[in-house]
Protein backbone atom coordinates (compact mmCIF):
# COMPACT_ATOMS: atom_id res chain seq x y z
CA UNK A 1 0.00 0.00 0.00
CA UNK A 2 1.19 3.60 -1.00
CA UNK A 3 1.45 6.25 1.87
CA UNK A 4 -1.41 8.02 -0.93
CA UNK A 5 -3.49 4.85 0.26
CA UNK A 6 -3.18 5.23 3.60
CA UNK A 7 -3.99 9.00 3.52
CA UNK A 8 -6.85 8.38 1.43
CA UNK A 9 -7.63 5.03 4.18
CA UNK A 10 -7.55 7.26 7.03
CA UNK A 11 -9.49 9.85 4.96
CA UNK A 12 -12.45 7.31 4.72
CA UNK A 13 -12.06 5.51 8.39
CA UNK A 14 -12.33 8.93 9.25
CA UNK A 15 -15.92 9.35 7.56
CA UNK A 16 -17.07 6.11 9.73
CA UNK A 17 -19.01 6.60 12.69
CA UNK A 18 -18.84 3.59 15.59
CA UNK A 19 -21.84 3.36 17.44
CA UNK A 20 -20.97 1.82 20.51
CA UNK A 21 -23.03 -0.48 22.21
CA UNK A 22 -25.42 -1.03 19.27
CA UNK A 23 -27.30 -2.97 18.52
CA UNK A 24 -26.83 -4.73 21.72
CA UNK A 25 -23.55 -4.09 23.93
CA UNK A 26 -20.22 -5.34 22.93
CA UNK A 27 -20.75 -4.28 19.65
CA UNK A 28 -19.53 -1.47 17.84
CA UNK A 29 -21.76 -0.58 14.81
CA UNK A 30 -19.88 1.46 11.86
CA UNK A 31 -22.30 3.72 10.54
CA UNK A 32 -21.26 4.52 6.61
CA UNK A 33 -23.92 6.79 6.98
CA UNK A 34 -21.34 9.78 6.78
CA UNK A 35 -19.28 7.91 4.61
CA UNK A 36 -22.15 7.73 2.07
CA UNK A 37 -23.09 11.69 2.62
CA UNK A 38 -19.17 12.38 1.35
CA UNK A 39 -18.42 12.61 -2.22
CA UNK A 40 -15.07 12.72 -2.70
CA UNK A 41 -15.27 9.48 0.17
CA UNK A 42 -17.77 7.77 -2.01
CA UNK A 43 -15.32 8.40 -5.32
CA UNK A 44 -12.13 6.91 -3.13
CA UNK A 45 -14.19 3.75 -1.76
CA UNK A 46 -15.08 3.07 -4.97
CA UNK A 47 -11.87 3.50 -6.57
CA UNK A 48 -10.18 1.47 -3.64
CA UNK A 49 -12.39 -1.31 -4.41
CA UNK A 50 -11.82 -1.60 -7.93
CA UNK A 51 -8.00 -1.64 -7.57
CA UNK A 52 -7.13 -5.15 -6.97
CA UNK A 53 -9.45 -6.38 -10.12
CA UNK A 54 -8.56 -3.58 -12.47
CA UNK A 55 -7.41 -4.82 -15.69
CA UNK A 56 -8.74 -8.56 -14.63
CA UNK A 57 -11.88 -9.39 -16.77
CA UNK A 58 -15.21 -10.07 -14.06
CA UNK A 59 -17.97 -10.95 -15.66
CA UNK A 60 -20.22 -10.54 -12.36
CA UNK A 61 -19.47 -8.56 -9.02
CA UNK A 62 -22.03 -10.67 -6.21
CA UNK A 63 -23.55 -7.92 -3.22
CA UNK A 64 -24.69 -9.04 -0.11
CA UNK A 65 -27.42 -7.07 1.26
CA UNK A 66 -27.63 -4.36 2.61
CA UNK A 67 -23.93 -2.60 1.88
CA UNK A 68 -23.48 -4.60 -0.81
CA UNK A 69 -26.16 -3.38 -2.42
CA UNK A 70 -24.43 0.20 -2.19
CA UNK A 71 -21.43 -0.53 -3.59
CA UNK A 72 -21.74 -3.40 -5.61
CA UNK A 73 -23.66 -1.93 -8.70
CA UNK A 74 -20.83 0.72 -8.76
CA UNK A 75 -17.94 -1.81 -8.51
CA UNK A 76 -19.73 -3.67 -11.35
CA UNK A 77 -20.36 -0.83 -13.42
CA UNK A 78 -16.63 -0.16 -12.99
CA UNK A 79 -15.45 -3.52 -13.83
CA UNK A 80 -18.20 -3.75 -16.94
CA UNK A 81 -19.69 -6.63 -15.31
CA UNK A 82 -23.25 -7.60 -14.36
CA UNK A 83 -24.51 -7.37 -10.69
CA UNK A 84 -25.94 -10.02 -9.03
CA UNK A 85 -27.81 -9.54 -5.37
CA UNK A 86 -27.51 -11.66 -2.66
CA UNK A 87 -30.79 -11.77 -0.27
CA UNK A 88 -32.21 -13.11 2.55
CA UNK A 89 -34.37 -16.09 2.65
CA UNK A 90 -37.86 -14.96 1.29
CA UNK A 91 -37.13 -11.57 -0.21
CA UNK A 92 -37.63 -11.88 -3.75
CA UNK A 93 -40.60 -12.90 -5.30
CA UNK A 94 -39.38 -14.31 -8.53
CA UNK A 95 -37.33 -17.10 -9.86
CA UNK A 96 -34.41 -17.53 -6.99
CA UNK A 97 -31.19 -19.49 -6.11
CA UNK A 98 -30.61 -20.93 -2.69
CA UNK A 99 -27.36 -22.12 -1.13
CA UNK A 100 -26.55 -22.81 2.21
CA UNK A 101 -22.97 -22.65 3.50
Amino acid sequence: MTSIDSEVIAFLEANIRTIPDFPKPGIQFKDITPLLGNPEAVFHTARLLMKPFAGQHVDFVVGMESRGFLFGPRLAMDLHAGFIPVRKPNRLHYDTIKSDY
